[in-house]
């Protein structure tokens, strides 16, 4: 019969025959850690062991979480100035110019149609409610070309207090045409009292649908309508010009410096 006592379960024997508890020192066969065998979690690192997780660094104190860091990539456009909403005030500019040429021609087309006429070679009466200056405009085919017949115009009052100044050739060249309708400027007429008068043109060849209208100068008018259309249609396009030079060229700045990002605050 053996002379050693049987070992316990979960217990270490020493040498001796005794019971060691375990974790307990003495024999190195017992529960303590050993030489290169995993550490226990929270344990203290041994040489040649595995770090546990949790556990203090091999060199040093305990050492403070800290959150990963990021660089930034650059990957951010800068926003350039000035912004592409101001292209829609040179667009607005632009398309005020083409208004006011548009809704003056409109206007022109109406002081025309309100012209008093008469017809050509028969002539008639005509009614000029104000005194000061008319022009007299040839209306037919071919006249905003000058192609327009020769004749005589002689204009009497018709009844008092209507009163003729005088009558003269125009000095300049105005046409105008709206639809079917061509006009040149070709006397000037001054009255002295409005009133209704008297038109008998003498010479001239018949053409047919040819007419002597009586208004006022239509070259104010043209000009008051150019001169401001050109003046924004001209700013609008400027304008467009102008910011899309400035925004190129701080695109291209901006594309050189390279991009930053802005600091926390």
């Amino acid at each position: 019969m053996d002379n050693q006592a049987d070992q316990p379960f979960g217990g270490n024997a020493d040498s001796s025959g005794g019971t060691q508890q375990p974790g307990g020192g003495g024999d190195p066969s017992g529960g303590g850690p050993q030489p290169g065998a995993d550490q226990p979690w929270g344990g203290t690192p041994q040489p040649g062991g595995e770090q546990p997780y949790g556990a203090a660094p091999q060199s040093g104190g305990p050492q403070p979480w800290q959150p990963p860091i990021i660089a930034g990539t650059g990957t951010g456009r800068p926003r350039v100035r000035p912004g592409r909403v101001w292209y829609l005030v040179a667009v607005a500019l632009l398309l005020g110019g083409i208004a006011v040429v548009v809704f003056g021609l409109i206007s022109v087309n109406n002081q025309v149609n309100s012209f008093p006429r008469v017809p050509l070679p028969a002539g008639g009466t005509i009614t000029l409610s104000h005194s000061g200056g008319y022009v007299v405009y040839y209306e037919g085919a071919g006249a905003s070309t000058g192609q327009i017949p020769n004749f005589i115009l002689h204009i009497t009052p018709a009844a008092p207090p209507a009163a003729v100044g005088s009558l003269r050739s125009y000095g300049s060249s105005v046409t105008y045409t709206f639809g079917s309708r061509e006009g040149r400027a070709v006397l000037t007429l001054q009255i002295v009292r409005p009133g209704k008068f008297l038109v008998k043109p003498s010479g001239a060849s018949a053409v047919p649908g040819s007419d002597l209208a009586f208004g006022s100068s239509l070259a104010g008018a043209i000009v008051a309508i150019v001169l401001p259309a050109l003046g924004l249609i001209f700013l609008g396009i400027a304008g467009a010009i102008l910011l899309f030079i400035i925004r190129l060229t701080r695109t291209r700045r901006a594309r050189a410096q390279g991009f930053q990002a802005p600091s926390p605050s």
